[in-house]
Formats: C-alpha cells, structure tokens, sequence
C-alpha cells in the first residue's frame, strides 16, 4: 500500500515491485541482476521481515524462505523486492492532526545486531538522536517533499491520518527517500525522543484529536539522549527467557539512567529476561559522548547471563559532529560541574 501511495503522488522511494510467486520474484531479481538486492515481508514481522541478499544465491533463498517456506507465515506470502539505496537512514516521528504535521527530533536507529552494522537485521540495537546528518536544509526538503506530500496523499485518498507517523529514511545522493512508515511511534527511536520533548504530551494528544494542532507550541531540548539495546543472547533468531537479571534497584532503574522494559517479568521481587530486546538503557547529556558514556557507564551495572549489546551505538553519529574535540571535552566538564555542584554558569 505504501509503496503503491509514493509512486501515485510522486513521493520519493525506492524503485520496486511486489510478488506472490516465488517464481516471478526470483526471475525480476535474476533480471535486475543489481546487489544488494532488498527482500521484504509485506506483513508485521517483528522488525525483522527484511533480508539483504548479497548475490544471487542468497536473494533466491529469501524469497523461497519468505513465499514457499512460510518464514513469516501469512506476512510473507506477499514480498516486496526493492532496490538498495546507500547513504546515512534517519527516522523522523511526526505528530499529525490531518491537516498540520509537525515532525519530532530525529534520530538514527542501529538495525543490525553485531558490532560495525554486521549481523541480521532486528527492531532496532539502539539508537541516538538528534541525528547530526539531519541538517536544517534536509529537513526542509522532506517536509515539502515527503511529509507534506504524504499527508496530503492520504487526504486525497479519504484515508486522512491523525496521530503519530514515523518517517524511515534514507539520505540518498539523490536526495532523501522513504524507506518505511511506520503508523506509531517507533521502537528503539521513541526512547530517546520523547526524553527531549519541551511540553505536554497529552496537551499535543488532545489537540490532534480535535484538530487544533496548528495552535500547540512543541519544542525540544538541546543536547542529546541515546539509548543502547540490552537483548538474549541469540537475539534475534533463538534465545533463552527466563534468566534472572541483576544490577537494577528495586524498580527495575539504574541511577542516572532511565530503563525501558522491553522485555522483562517480575517476580517474587525479582527480574527475569522475558524476550528477545530485554532492556533500553537511555540517558541525556549536553554532548553526544557525554551521553553515551553515561548508557554504557549503566550498561556495565546491568548483569544477566548471555546478555549482548553492541558496543558502537552513536559512532557514525559522532563521525557526523564537528571535531572541535576541546570545545566538546570543555562542555562535558561544565555539564559535569553543574550536575555534580547543582549551580548554574555563566557563559
């Protein structure tokens, strides 16, 4: 449907084409001869329903796994094969009335499981925001031609959307390309945009129902907030429940950080792993090394057997920054220095 709504409104996506036999979809691939070729789950599949098939060999087992083996039952017996794009991804979350759309801080997801962007896909291993390769520039050209042109789109079609709209990205060298909509908020992408929010939630929820969105004033703080992914070991494929965690207080936090239970139980005063992403260890600082020192300071206070976490969340995002390394070391002593002595200081 989505991909079907970009191409009608000319919204910027990826060149595409949907099957239900594995037969044709294996002869379009063999034609396009193009890798990485982008395999997809047409239906939910737990954030893991997209394989990149590096040849040939590989495209033809996914779309075989996906369409004849039932991999993802009911949810690939349609796939989509699209093309590969490059270039950094961005999710932008949007609050929307129908009529007035206002986009939320962005961020950058880590989909892959392991360490340098290797492994298989996941929901998501943790994420950063903002996102540094989000200028002020892209963010203009995706509001008049992506998030405008999607709202209006749907207006269009009678299928007026009111609510939260995640935008899935990618920063093309042709430009910024839909990649996915996501009809909610996003997970890993909300827990470190919402801590930023400048304002009433409900307030924002009231006003979307009744239309008045135009009228809410939303901001956002400075500085940034990150979040690094605690899962089983073997996420995402098999992995254990059931395991008893340590190093969290009472209610289930660490001090200085704030905890995502993602996957977790309680019991007898206890907590055990319960899924596949257990925990989303988030924290805020002024600079983005600052922040992610403190998820992995909290990360390291965390135990449970078999627990694995990638250990480069934030490092594409730092390469993006200024490298005025003294002017960030000089503003992470200051925020240091108020956090520890509760004072503010003058510039």
């Amino acid at each position: 449907f989505s991909k079907d709504l970009m191409k009608k409104y000319n919204i910027p996506t990826a060149k595409y084409e949907v099957f239900t036999n594995s037969e044709d979809a294996i002869k379009y691939v063999k034609e396009q001869n193009t890798y990485p070729a982008v395999i997809k789950a047409d239906g939910l599949a737990l954030g893991k329903g997209v394989i990149l098939a590096e040849n040939e060999k590989e495209a033809v087992e996914a779309i075989h796994s996906m369409i004849d083996d039932k991999q993802f039952g009911e949810s690939s017996s349609t796939i989509v094969v699209e093309e590969y794009l490059t270039g950094p991804e961005v999710s932008v979350l949007s609050f929307t009335d129908g009529k007035t759309v206002v986009p939320m801080i962005s961020s950058m997801d880590h989909k892959r499981a392991l360490d340098g962007d290797k492994g298989l896909n996941t929901g998501g291993m943790g994420t950063v925001a903002p996102n540094p390769y989000y200028t002020e520039d892209i963010a203009k050209e995706c509001m008049e031609k992506i998030f405008l042109p999607t709202i209006n789109a749907m207006n269009a079609e009678g299928r007026t959307f009111e609510g939260c709209l995640y935008f899935g990205l990618m920063l093309t060298p042709n430009g910024p390309k839909v990649i996915e909509y996501n009809c909610r908020f996003g997970d890993p992408e909300t827990q470190v945009v919402l801590p930023m929010l400048e304002g009433d939630l409900c307030e924002i929820f009231e006003a979307i129902y009744e239309h008045r969105l135009a009228d809410v004033k939303i901001g956002w703080k400075s500085g940034y907030c990150t979040c690094v992914v605690m899962a089983s070991g073997g996420y995402p494929v098999k992995y254990k429940k059931g395991i008893e965690m340590f190093g969290m207080d009472d209610k289930g936090q660490v001090d200085g950080a704030f905890i995502y239970h993602a996957g977790t139980k309680y019991e007898d005063g206890k907590f055990y792993t319960n899924g596949g992403r257990v925990l989303g260890v988030t924290c805020n600082a002024y600079t983005l090394q600052g922040a992610l020192d403190k998820s992995y300071e909290a990360v390291s206070k965390i135990k449970f057997e078999g627990e694995h976490f990638r250990k480069d969340i934030g490092q594409k995002a730092l390469k993006a920054l200024p490298k005025d390394s003294l002017d960030l070391e000089y503003k992470q002593d200051m925020e240091d220095y108020i956090e520890e002595n509760g004072v503010y200081l003058r510039q």
